[in-house]
């Protein structure tokens, strides 16, 4: 192998359950990074996949075993699939998040299915995965972990700011990089636009033809995480928590829908120096929901980048891509100023074929 050249795949699931990203990715080292996307795909899921995963938060001790083995069968079949198409040889790795079932870090724990050494003989090929675990018992968030390559593939940008099942942004503060967990945005409008019959609220159309609601944005403005200081990161178990029980005391869907996304557009915008000098680099299935941009967009001086659709799409399988190079060279993939763990590290599990 170069030691300087890598052919890796990303593999991602994110907690909106649109799909698994997948992405055939080159990096090459020359004094700094850069990197080409060959190939990608998002592998949609299916309804009766949808429901399991969202399901699960909820699953005992035997039935997260048996869901373990079925998901990392669907990974290696979905895998497989993708590399026959593409007509991809000669990997490096594979380098995969899993799917996040469990995020509680101030408990100590995070699962992400999926990171089994059973998916490196699916595949014929050396596996990098279930990078979470070690941040959160160094005493991290175990998120965000896509600011290492932030910091080293789009160090151009003042923000990288990823609108996906949540918001999180990331950024260099006091000479070190600071990222973290802004808000919930696809998990929440997503859910809001099922219940009118909508895999989701295509460019924001339904939401922007609702009224607010005053009461109910004054309530999600309340919220405490809004007020902690960084690191700070979310997972599902806060939206059912702390958003859902909100909206039954309310009206329509389009209404929900207006107030919570001009809601998160508050809550992403207030965490920009606000100077038309900075740009931001949004990326994520949010980046396509001009509404949501657009309210983001009127609340900051600072300007909004959308990049080409391919780094929009499947920018975090690019990163955890990333991830996996710097672990298979025994670099620092994650940073404690991000997590809060107590120290850089190399994080990750690599099995073999």
């Amino acid at each position: 192998m170069n030691k300087n050249n890598y052919n890796v795949v990303g593999v991602m699931s994110g907690t909106s359950l649109d799909g698994i990203d997948v992405a055939y990715v080159n990096f090459t080292f020359s004094e700094t990074w850069s990197y080409q996307i060959t190939a990608a795909e998002t592998i949609p899921y299916t309804q009766n996949w949808q429901k399991i995963l969202s399901e699960a938060v909820n699953y005992d001790e035997h039935k997260l075993r048996k869901l373990e083995h079925d998901y990392t069968h669907l990974l290696g079949k979905v895998i497989s699939e993708f590399l026959a198409k593409s007509d991809i040889f000669g990997l490096h790795a594979v380098c995969s998040h899993g799917h996040t079932i469990k995020h509680e870090p101030e408990n100590g724990f995070t699962l992400q299915i999926g990171n089994q050494p059973e998916l490196a003989k699916l595949l014929n090929c050396k596996v990098v995965c279930d990078f979470r675990v070690q941040d959160v018992q160094l005493g991290g968030q175990g998120a965000p972990l896509v600011p290492i390559g932030d910091e080293l593939l789009f160090g151009e940008y003042d923000y990288c700011l990823n609108i996906g099942g949540f918001a999180n942004i990331s950024t260099i503060n006091g000479g070190k990089r600071l990222a973290y967990d802004i808000c919930a945005v696809n998990t929440v409008l997503n859910v809001l636009s099922q219940q009118i019959n909508l895999p989701y609220d295509k460019d924001g159309k339904v939401a922007a033809s609702g009224k607010v609601i005053p009461g109910l944005r004054e309530e999600l403005e309340k919220i405490p995480f809004y007020g902690l200081r960084p690191p700070k990161s979310l997972g599902i178990e806060w939206v059912q928590k702390h958003i859902f029980p909100l909206f039954q005391k309310y009206g329509s869907i389009p209404a929900l829908l207006r107030t919570y996304t001009e809601h998160a557009a508050e809550m992403i915008a207030n965490e920009f120096r606000n100077s038309s000098e900075e740009k931001v680099l949004v990326t994520g299935g949010g980046a396509f929901n001009q509404f949501l941009i657009a309210e983001i967009q009127k609340r900051t001086k600072t300007e909004v980048v959308i990049p080409p659709a391919d780094v929009v799409n499947f920018k975090e399988a690019l990163i955890f891509a990333f991830l996996g190079v710097l672990k298979l060279r025994g670099e620092n993939n994650v940073l404690s100023s991000v997590t809060g763990a107590s120290k850089d590290h190399s994080s990750g599990k690599i099995f073999n074929a």
